[in-house]
């Protein structure tokens, strides 16, 4: 068994251990959830010793036919477009779980429906075969309805429904274009590389239209206007463990999609050029109005993640060095920052029970802690000097520059109005006279302290030491960079 099966199985065996559980055994099965996640971690970790950062290819390759007359087979690989989203993964998967200890309601189905998810998202960052990449694809779907649906808010039933659907409907397109591309192949396969080398030869047409597909598949999942419908209301509804997968990795498999697409259909998407850019600017300042305009804070969250994915679009819609390396970063930044702040925010509403910005002020007084680490998540979501959000706006803006010239001063426009929500929302929470009701309020525990804490720290080490993450990315970067002739 590869490194990489193992990876993928590790989560699943740890879900099968829980199902052997007894459902009243409430601190086992959380205690195996968190084994299980940290193996995980520690697992996808160790991957970067071993992983030759100045080579483009796919590390770590494993393969085994399934179906020959189908053209199926059980590939994995990594490169430096996945291993980002593989580390994140894993990151965000455990941190979630250490956050899921105000769980109370059927505990034993919710950490296996955890880990269920956790590997399905893995599969889709290793996959290597596109019928499997639809397989983990929808496979997070499942999960992700009952732990909406069943632990989320008062709107459980409609959010998760809607999210379904939205989903549902835009992987119909996704479909249609690798079935048309699986018989354009005279071997008929779904492998990647061979579907890539059969979809290059193309003409420019049939490639623009396949690569609509993938736009409308990928486009809901990230979400980019006017797909976006589901997400605020996911968001909203799902518990705030979920919603850091749900905002930290789930849209990131959107935008990773999109990357492997356009490298399969490179005219397609230069001919899409500039409808991309159009809706990833509107996407970034709709999503950052809408954000400005919420008094709930998970709302607020949910439309900015909208704003920040457009920063990704425009990065991947340059398609040169500087444009995708900042699409990768920022999907890295944007992993860290909604998790930072889905977590911390859950965390404040079990306390209060509120999530009305109106409801707070002088927080800092009264849960010190908090009041740090919400503020450097939120800087962070602005993308000030000294935070990775910074790296990934910078390269995105370098990349739009070279590729549009001063059309890109739109995209510091989304910037300002970012930092106009983010300095309000600090300045509502931890200025003015303490309200009596939140006199009593706890700060943070040590449990609590850890996951948030890992997660600002991580902020903060990759923009001041940005060369590592940089160097992981940029064998593939320049790779996909140079068929755009960037």
């Amino acid at each position: 068994m590869g490194i990489l099966t193992l990876l993928l199985v590790l989560p699943l065996f740890g879900a099968a251990l829980i199902a052997a559980l007894p459902s009243d055994s409430r601190q086992m099965i959380r205690a195996v959830a968190l084994a299980t996640g940290l193996l995980t971690l520690m697992l996808a970790w160790a991957l970067l010793v071993n992983f030759d950062t100045a080579s483009s290819a796919m590390q770590f390759y494993e393969m085994h036919h399934w179906n020959a007359r189908m053209g199926t087979s059980f590939a994995l690989g990594i490169d430096g477009f996945s291993l980002p989203m593989v580390l994140l993964a894993t990151l965000l998967g455990f941190v979630a779980l250490l956050a899921s200890g105000g769980i109370r309601q059927s505990v034993k189905a919710y950490y296996l429906l955890m880990l269920v998810l956790e590997a399905a998202m893995l599969g889709v960052f290793m996959a290597q075969d596109w019928a499997l990449f639809y397989l983990f694809w929808e496979s997070t779907l499942i999960p992700l309805f009952f732990l909406i649906n069943r632990w989320g808010g008062v709107n459980r039933q409609g959010a998760s429904l809607n999210f379904f659907l939205y989903t549902m409907g835009g992987s119909v397109f996704m479909l249609i274009s690798l079935l048309v591309l699986f018989d354009t192949l005279p071997g008929h396969s779904f492998a990647m590389v061979e579907l890539a080398g059969a979809a290059v030869e193309l003409p420019e047409r049939t490639q623009l239209l396949l690569f609509l597909g993938f736009l409308v598949g990928f486009g809901v999942k990230m979400p980019i206007f006017p797909m976006h419908g589901w997400l605020p209301l996911a968001h909203v509804e799902a518990p705030s463990p979920v919603s850091i997968l749900l905002s930290g990795i789930l849209l990131k498999m959107g935008s990773y999609g999109l990357v492997r697409a356009a490298a399969m259909l490179p005219q397609g998407v230069e001919a899409l050029q500039w409808i991309l850019l159009t809706l990833a600017l509107v996407s970034l300042i709709y999503g950052g109005l809408l954000a400005w305009r919420q008094s709930d804070l998970k709302a607020m969250i949910a439309y900015s993640s909208v704003s920040h994915m457009g920063v990704v679009l425009v990065g991947i819609a340059a398609l040169n060095t500087a444009g995708l390396t900042g699409a990768v970063m920022q999907m890295v930044a944007h992993g860290l920052v909604a998790g930072a702040l889905f977590l911390l925010i859950g965390l404040l509403y079990e306390r209060t029970k509120t999530r009305d910005i109106n409801d707070y002020s002088s927080l800092v007084r009264v849960t010190p802690r908090f009041a740090v680490l919400t503020t450097l998540a939120f800087v962070a979501a602005v993308g000030l000097p000294g935070t990775v959000g910074f790296i990934a706006e910078l390269h995105a803006i370098i990349g739009g520059f070279e590729r549009w010239g001063w059309l890109v001063l739109l995209l510091s426009f989304g910037v300002m109005i970012s930092a106009a929500y983010a300095i309000r929302t600090v300045g509502r929470l931890f200025t003015g006279p303490v309200r009596p009701r939140m006199r009593h309020i706890t700060d943070l525990q040590r449990g609590e302290m850890l996951a948030a804490s890992v997660l600002t720290a991580a902020i903060l080490l990759l923009g001041f030491f940005p060369a590592p993450a940089l160097r992981l990315v940029s064998a593939s970067v320049a790779q996909l960079s140079s068929v755009f002739g960037a």
